[in-house]
């Protein structure tokens, strides 16, 4: 019998009353699940912070989940970044996913704000210096399109376990052997902290594979001529079923205990790959008043 893994989820914030009633609609479906946290993403640039800010708030305060905000390195000045997660800590978030960001709209590559910090090393340095959080980061299974060498993702891992990060959540992957490797490698190099596999499920295969090109992320041959045919077939949610529940399912009898889902805000695969799994419900969640 394969061992139920614990789970997390991703959101993004809503930027009209439509996408408002989505992401609760969301929470609503997952909130059973008792996921150890949820986590609410900031836009490319940091378009998004006063949304984020916000449906944090909102979901700490109404939710009865365990709520972590997305904070960035980008178009930000250090203190303006650490009243931002001062704030967070005023409202009773403690836990914070600290990332450099992605460059806004139209520019090719990071540049740090002239009063900011330089990369998420630095800005884990001073979340952990607050002793107010846990900090979770991102790692890259497959390179980063930033990486300058092979092991450069290892290594940039490293320097912010050793700055303060208690955990590490990885790109989403398509096969399994992808995140192995990772792990190995970064086991070599001394990290012990729990590295957590971000999975993806398939809503839109033409949307997935923007993204993976965006990333880094290394699209199997098999996969994409699996999704073609499903597509012609009309069977494209089997597959996308078939497809996470396997992955997960692999990954979870390789030892991983803690999966971390990606849901864009679109929770019904996520919820039948959970309860594939044998995650079953366990809480209700209380309206908002």
């Amino acid at each position: 019998m394969t061992d139920v893994p614990a789970v997390s989820f991703e959101f993004f914030p809503p930027k009209s009353l439509e996408a408002s009633f989505r992401l609760w609609d969301t929470v609503q479906v997952l909130a059973p699940l008792a996921p150890r946290f949820v986590s609410v993403t900031y836009g490319a640039g940091g378009t998004t912070r006063e949304l984020t800010r916000d449906a944090v708030g909102t979901l700490h305060k109404h939710s009865g989940l365990n709520v972590a905000a997305h904070l960035t390195c980008v178009n930000a000045s250090r203190a303006e970044t650490m009243e931002i997660a001062e704030g967070f800590a005023e409202a009773g978030v403690r836990e914070i996913v600290a990332l450099r960001g992605d460059p806004p709209k139209g520019e090719g590559s990071f540049t740090p704000h002239p009063e900011g910090f330089g990369n998420s090393a630095e800005l884990v340095e001073a979340l952990a210096e607050t002793g107010k959080f846990t900090i979770r980061v991102g790692a890259y299974p497959d390179p980063h399109p930033d990486a300058a060498h092979e092991n450069a993702d290892v290594e940039w891992l490293k320097r912010k376990i050793d700055a303060g990060a208690h955990e590490a959540i990885t790109q989403f992957f398509f096969e399994p052997e992808t995140f192995f490797r990772f792990r190995d490698r970064c086991e070599k190099a001394g990290i012990d902290v729990p590295i957590v596999p971000g999975i993806m499920p398939i809503e839109n295969w033409a949307g997935i594979k923007r993204f993976a090109k965006m990333c880094g992320a290394v699209i199997p041959d098999w996969l994409d001529r699996a999704f073609e045919k499903a597509e012609r077939d009309g069977r494209t949610d089997l597959l996308a079923t078939a497809q996470c529940t396997e992955l997960c399912t692999k990954l979870i009898e390789g030892g991983v205990d803690k999966l971390h889902f990606y849901t864009l805000n679109k929770p019904e695969l996520t919820r039948d790959v959970c309860f594939a799994l044998g995650v079953k419900p366990e809480m209700k969640l209380e309206h908002v008043a």
